[in-house]
């Protein structure tokens, strides 16, 4: 937005420390001469009350001693006062100059500077620690987008090059077999269709573009159970549920999605074939001091710290085998599972924490804000 040229903060602070120096100088020497006056011999001066009277003005030494004076001190003071202003108005504005100068510099790009304002906390010092945070958070969302547009990509470029090779194989040899052909690409043509609800998911989420309502995670929690009950029968994985009511504020619609997303999670992620035992899906909700919880942790391979803080990355997969479709010709998703969970949670103000079980598996417990 352009403005119009204007006075810089400094001339205005030192003219503000000039005017205020003049005033108490003004002042200063206003009492002096009172009492210069009160005690002048040739004036006669007994009390401040004669102050009005006009041979106080025109006769004595008082004024012709004491106006000089004022004068050559009056003089002092201003150019003290503007020197003086302007040296101190300086020094306390150059905390500014470099906060300018960093804000100069992420306006164009450059996210990767901080300022790291050195000295004791005060007003400058705060705002320029906010600026680095914020600088920090910028960087890593800058980051983050980058690399999930790339990620992105890449997975939708995959689906597009197999469809291209299919349909490249069936004209060279129109008179295959076409059945084959049609069922995977009727699959690559799927999962391309996951891929970009789920993105469009995801974009909404961070968009936060939705009317908040009053919701029971327990109700979302058994209708998510329900909705997967014929995927975890294919897989020989058993669901159990168990809670109070959990109220908390939010989007149906959103909310069931994160649910959705992490039984699905723990379903698919859940010990191989032909496991000794068949594996299992906890999921519980309850209510705490700090809001309502919804939990939910499943068997499989034992995981470590360090994979476990990845999973909320975009296109993330817990293991090789994430992969690889498993019977009954379902797949795992395309890696957004745990992001979508962890955006969501963020657009209701909530936290996402992902812990590795102790005898194998992921705990996943999503805390909201209270209804």
């Amino acid at each position: 937005m352009a403005r119009a040229p204007g006075l810089s903060v400094r001339l205005k602070l030192t003219l503000s420390y000039t005017g205020f120096l003049m005033l108490a100088g003004t002042l200063v020497l206003g009492v002096a001469w009172a009492f210069l006056l009160r005690f002048s011999p040739a004036a006669g001066i007994d009390s401040l009350r004669e102050l009005t009277n006009p041979q106080v003005f025109v006769g004595g030494w008082g004024p012709r001693v004491f106006v000089p004076a004022a004068l050559v001190v009056m003089a002092f003071l201003l150019v003290f006062g503007l020197v003086g202003g302007w040296f101190l108005a300086g020094r306390m504005l150059a905390p500014l100059a470099q906060i300018t100068d960093a804000t100069r510099r992420a306006a164009g790009g450059s996210l990767a500077h901080r300022i790291h304002l050195p000295g004791r906390r005060d007003e400058f010092r705060e705002l320029a620690d906010s600026f680095d945070a914020m600088l920090a958070r910028l960087e890593s969302q800058v980051a983050e987008q980058r690399r999930f547009a790339a990620n992105a990509s890449h997975e939708l470029r995959t689906p597009l090059a197999i469809t291209q090779t299919f349909l490249e194989v069936a004209r060279r040899d129109p008179d295959g077999d076409t059945g084959d052909l049609v069922e995977r690409l009727h699959a690559v043509n799927s999962r391309a269709i996951d891929l970009t609800e789920a993105l469009l998911v995801l974009s909404r989420a961070d968009q936060r573009s939705f009317t908040p309502e009053r919701i029971d995670l327990s109700l979302l929690a058994e209708e998510a159970t329900e909705t997967l009950l014929p995927l975890a029968g294919r897989r020989g994985v058993t669901i159990e549920t168990s809670g109070d009511v959990a109220p908390t504020t939010g989007s149906p619609t959103l909310l069931l999605q994160l649910t959705t997303n992490l039984v699905h999670n723990a379903i698919v992620h859940n010990l191989p074939d032909g496991a000794a035992e068949p594996g299992t899906v906890l999921v519980r909700t309850a209510t705490g001091p700090g809001g309502p919880t919804l939990t939910v942790e499943n068997t499989g391979e034992r995981l470590t710290a360090g994979l476990v803080a990845t999973l909320a990355e975009p296109f993330q997969r817990g293991t090789e085998r994430a992969r690889a479709r498993r019977s009954g010709g379902d797949h795992v998703g395309v890696g957004l599972g745990l992001a979508i969970v962890r955006s969501i949670t963020e657009a209701h103000d909530g936290t996402l924490a992902l812990e590795p079980r102790a005898g194998g598996g992921l705990r996943a417990t999503v805390r909201l804000p209270a209804g």
